[in-house]
Parts: C-alpha cells; sequence; structure tokens
C-alpha cells in the first residue's frame, strides 16, 4: 500500500512477552520496543533467531519502559549491526542500565555454571549477550521529555505517562495526520506508586497490551491480605520468601511492608532486600520520585527499615537463616537471581511461604508453582517444594480487562484499526471480544511476524 504504514510484529504477537513491533513509512523504520522472549523453551529459542530485519536497516527504537521483556534485546540489535537513536524517558534510561547489566551478568554467569557442570548441550554454553554488548548499547540511549515532540526522519515520536512502572511510556507516532499510538504496559488507576496512566484521545491506528485481557484483579484489600500472610507465617515461625520484580514491586512491596509496620499490624520482623539491581532501582526511584503518587516523605523512607543485602555471601548466609523473617529477592517469576539459591533452601520446609507478588509468564518456575507444581529444577537438579504458595495479584503494576477498557474510552472516536498485543492468546482474544462488543471498535489479534498496511 505505498504511502500507508507498515507494522510488523515480531514479537509480544502470539504471547505476552518479547515485545517487538516494526514501524515502517517511506523507507523509515522505527523499532517500538526491543524485548526478550520469555518463559517456554520454545520462546525463549526465539531471543537466538536472527531479526527479521536487519538491524542495520532500522533507524530508531522507542522504549516504551525498562522491562527485560521490553527492552532485554536491545544489546543483540546494537552487537548485529543497530546504531541509530533509542528513545526512552531519563527514568527508564536509568532503569534500563540496572536491568540490562544485571541481566547480562545473571546471562554470563549461567554459561560458566553450565559449562562448569556440563549440563548444557551446547558446548561451550555462550551468553545471548554479554556486559560489553550492554555497554555499547547504552551509549546510544536518548531520554526524551513526555510531551515533548522528537523528530525522526517522516515521522515525530512522542511520550506520555502509562503508569505501570517508573517512566513507562504510552507512545505516539506521527506521520503528517496519521497518529499510531502504542500503549506499551499500562497500570492500573490503584497503583501504590504510579499515577494512572495518561487518558490518549486520539488515535488512527492503536496497539494495545493485553496482558491481563482476560482477568479483573481480586477485590481485596492487598495490604490487609499481606499482613494476615506475613502474620501467620511468623506464627509458626516461619520465613515469607517473596520473589519480587527489582523494579517496581521491590518498591511496592517494601511501602506496603513499611506502612503496615507503621500502624503495628505485623510483627517486627526483619526484612531483607536481597537484590542488589532491586537496591539500586530504588535509588532511581528517589533520584525521580517527581513521577511517583507517594508522598516525599514515604519515598525517603523507601528503604528504610530493610536491610540491603548486598554481596553474595551475605546471601547464602541468608539462606541458611531459621528466624522467621521477610525476604524479597529476585527475580520476580524465579527465573534466575538470588531467588533460586532461596528456593533450594526454604522450600522443601512447610513452616515457610513462598508469595508471588504479581503476574507470572506462563513456563516460568513461578507460573508452574503457582499452578501447583511442587518440584522445581533448578541449577539441574529438582528440589521438593513444601512451602506454602501464594499469589498475589493486587499487587500486580498492570492494568486489567476493566481497567484497559477504561482507559480505551477516553478516545474520542473509534481509532480505525485496533492490534490487540502482548497478551496470552486466550488473554488477547478476551480483549478483542470486549472491545468489539463493548466500544465497537475494529479490533484484531495477530500472529507472530504477521506485517499489516495502515
Amino acid at each position: 500500500m505505498p504511502g500507508g504504514i507498515k507494522i510488523t510484529f515480531a514479537g509480544a504477537a502470539d504471547t505476552v512477552t518479547g515485545s517487538r513491533h516494526l514501524v515502517e513509512a517511506d523507507g523509515q523504520t522505527i523499532l517500538l520496543d526491543c524485548g526478550l522472549f520469555q518463559g517456554f523453551k520454545t520462546l525463549r529459542l526465539r531471543n537466538w533467531a536472527a531479526f527479521p530485519m536487519a538491524p542495520r536497516r532500522i533507524d530508531a527504537v522507542v522504549l516504551s519502559h525498562a522491562h527485560l521483556d521490553h527492552s532485554g534485546y536491545l544489546p543483540v540489535l546494537v552487537r548485529e549491526g543497530f546504531r541509530g537513536p533509542i528513545y526512552c524517558t531519563a527514568p527508564t534510561r536509568d532503569l534500563v542500565e540496572i536491568m540490562l547489566l544485571d541481566s547480562a551478568h545473571l546471562l554470563e554467569e549461567e554459561a560458566r555454571h553450565a559449562n562448569q557442570f556440563g549440563y548444557s548441550k551446547h558446548q561451550p554454553a555462550e551468553p545471548l549477550y554479554t556486559v560489553a554488548d550492554v555497554r555499547r548499547c547504552l551509549k546510544q540511549i536518548v531520554p526524551l521529555r513526555w510531551g515533548s515532540r522528537q523528530p525522526q526522519g517522516v515521522f515525530d515520536i512522542m511520550l506520555q505517562p502509562a503508569g505501570h512502572l517508573l517512566g513507562a511510556s504510552i507512545v505516539t507516532l506521527m506521520r503528517g495526520k496519521t497518529r499510531l499510538v502504542y500503549s506499551g504496559d499500562l497500570g492500573r488507576d490503584d497503583d501504590l506508586l504510579m499515577a494512572e496512566p495518561k487518558a490518549i484521545e486520539q488515535a488512527d491506528v492503536l496497539l494495545i497490551e493485553s496482558t491481563y485481557g482476560n482477568r479483573l484483579h481480586p477485590k481485596e484489600d492487598v495490604e490487609a491480605r499481606l499482613a494476615a500472610m506475613i502474620s501467620q507465617t511468623a506464627a509458626r515461625g516461619g520465613t515469607l520468601l517473596m520473589p519480587a520484580f527489582a523494579v517496581g514491586r521491590a518498591q511496592a512491596l517494601m511501602l506496603a511492608i513499611q506502612r503496615l509496620k507503621a500502624r503495628q499490624a505485623i510483627p517486627d520482623l526483619p526484612v531483607y532486600l536481597d537484590s542488589p539491581m532491586a537496591q539500586k532501582a530504588t535509588r532511581v526511584h528517589r533520584k525521580h520520585e517527581a513521577a511517583l503518587r507517594i508522598s516525599r516523605d514515604e519515598v525517603e523512607a523507601l528503604c528504610e527499615g530493610a536491610e540491603f543485602v548486598t554481596d553474595s555471601q551475605a546471601s547464602m548466609a541468608l539462606a541458611g537463616n531459621r528466624f522467621p523473617s521477610i525476604i524479597i529477592a529476585g527475580s520476580g517469576m524465579a527465573t534466575g537471581g538470588r531467588i533460586l539459591h532461596h528456593l533450594k533452601s526454604f522450600g522443601p520446609d512447610a513452616r515457610h511461604h513462598i508469595v508471588f507478588p504479581g503476574f507470572q509468564v506462563p513456563g516460568t518456575r513461578g507460573a508452574k508453582l503457582v499452578a501447583g507444581d511442587r518440584q522445581c529444577k533448578i541449577h539441574g537438579q529438582y528440589v521438593q517444594i513444601n512451602a506454602q504458595i501464594s499469589q498475589l495479584e493486587g499487587l500486580s503494576g498492570h492494568a486489567d480487562q476493566a481497567g484497559l477498557l477504561q482507559w480505551s474510552r477516553h478516545f474520542r472516536k473509534p481509532p480505525a484499526q485496533v492490534f490487540v498485543v502482548h497478551g496470552e492468546r486466550e488473554a488477547a482474544d478476551a480483549l478483542r471480544s470486549q472491545l468489539k462488543d463493548r466500544l465497537g471498535w475494529p479490533a484484531r489479534t495477530v500472529e507472530q511476524l504477521e506485517s499489516e498496511w495502515v
């Protein structure tokens, strides 16, 4: 279609991970997000496949936010030839640096561990990318302010607050009179840390996420439920182990625990933040406090009452602790990081309680445990899990189906075309149906590597 816009869905099309959307017009190409595929092995293998377009042909990348399923493929893209700007907000830039460096360290460590113990099918095992790859891609990041217009070839780029995560943005691409809006990941109206997503009134083409497209968040008092979990676990002499995303959920958990302690609603247990990345991310939250909805006093107090576990030796010692406590450790879906040796240590004991505060991508350890699995494969060995398992969905940073529909109602007229992305098939199709039946929108789901002219 000469003169139109071509969109290729190179990720987050038939799944909730690997967000990558190529937008082409008049010889210019912009990549919306550059994420890692996570979860099932068949999805993770896509990270090793050649990118559907030669990276050197891409003119710019726009990041909606810092989570790895939206930013984690950047080091590979740059290593393979991408030389253009990477646009995002300043908070996203700061968080991306932390998350990509941590991811590279983990990938390098996993490769070393696999080579040492010989459990990889590849000889030698190689990391998907290295710390050196990350440092190269960070040099190409260009921070933008919310609401400003950034020219990029035939497009103008504008970012607006999406809630969800510090610095997260809704992306608008403007080409003449045509507006393409990409929701990124939308937050909740009642998020503990972040304000509600910005209302957008105009779009000719809309790409909307559907992580919670088939679900509603439970109507519960999150702090009250968390207080009950902590108190009941402590009463039986157990530790509450919380695999938490280092960016966003760890800070929300510390805020909730801080409030509960201030009200004396829970025992005065020691709280350990066993995630160097979460510690750095907490400092970034304090640096960009103006983007948060909590008071300056609460921002300043985020780190109070929690002991930062810095080195691996202290973390291993903490894994041997048998006194009741609260341990917050990465990663949030138990895919890697320090949470793994805590699962090995605390998991077999029924006194303890493992609480997953947020969405679990299908195929991850977290999703399997929440679904009822009681054997967990860690570092090539199976570990019996007898500890209590719970999921605290009330702390999720994603808008649910009702929230997605409410945000959509702000548009003055229906977009000419709506593509439902970034959701498992059932969730994406449920949101598609709701957008069509309730709002009368021409919404459809998409397939991996499908291209569409608009």
